[in-house]
């Protein structure tokens, strides 16, 4: 009796049998750890939410011999080539981009742009076959940037050391881009010619779906056909 009384006792223990259960918790929660950190910063990342970041996971985890290794692979080599070019800021494995190292883009013509997305953009265009400068951004008095606080005094000394016969501010038709735009063309006013990209009816865009402002952007940049 007095055996089975303690078999009894050993089996219905309430303690144990919580420290079994909080163990098991542990051991799930350990388990997907790696998958629920991936997922937080995959949500950290630009048009991702934590709902997208979760399918996106997913579908790598299903895919991982195709995507996720490769990707994984990818991901650790860019973390230690990847670099800024020291002449115009764009983003690539070298000191000095393909665009700045290459003689066919030295035309005389330099694009400033607020971002490396930007000069992407204005590359996936194809339009243009000048070199680059890239700001990091825009005067803002409400966030407290200056112009030291862009790579605008380089833009400066890129004027005066190389043979630049035209700038040409890209920049977004924002109030913080304009007045970045109206600095630097004062900076540089008697240096080289300052140009910036027309603004106005997109292509295929029809006037009742314009805003003012663009409707009067386009009416003072108006040409003869």
């Amino acid at each position: 009796m007095r055996g089975l009384a303690s078999a009894a006792t050993i089996r219905d223990d309430p303690a144990k049998d919580s420290a079994i259960t909080c163990a098991a918790r542990k051991s799930d929660m350990s388990s997907t750890r790696d998958i629920e950190n991936l997922i937080d910063l995959m949500a950290k990342l630009p048009g991702l939410g934590p709902r997208s970041a979760r399918r996106a996971v997913l579908h790598l985890i299903r895919k991982r011999a195709v995507l996720l290794h490769p990707l994984a692979d990818l991901m650790q080599s860019v973390a230690v080539s990847a670099r800024e070019c020291l002449n115009c800021g764009n983003v690539g494995t070298s000191d000095i981009c393909d665009i700045c190292a290459s003689e066919k883009r030295g035309n005389g013509e330099l694009c400033v742009v607020e971002d490396v997305a930007d000069l992407w953009a204005m590359e996936r265009a194809g339009g243009f076959k000048g070199r680059y400068h890239v700001l990091g951004g825009t005067l803002s008095a409400l966030d407290a940037v200056g112009p030291d606080d862009l790579r605008i005094p380089k833009l400066i000394d890129r004027i005066a050391t190389e043979e630049i016969s035209e700038v040409i501010l890209a920049l977004n038709a924002t109030v913080d881009g304009q007045t970045t735009a109206h600095y630097i063309a004062d900076q540089l006013e008697s240096a080289v010619p300052v140009t910036t990209l027309a603004q106005g009816v997109p292509i295929g865009g029809e006037l009742d779906y314009l805003d003012d402002g663009t409707i009067s952007a386009a009416l003072k940049a108006r040409k003869q056909i």
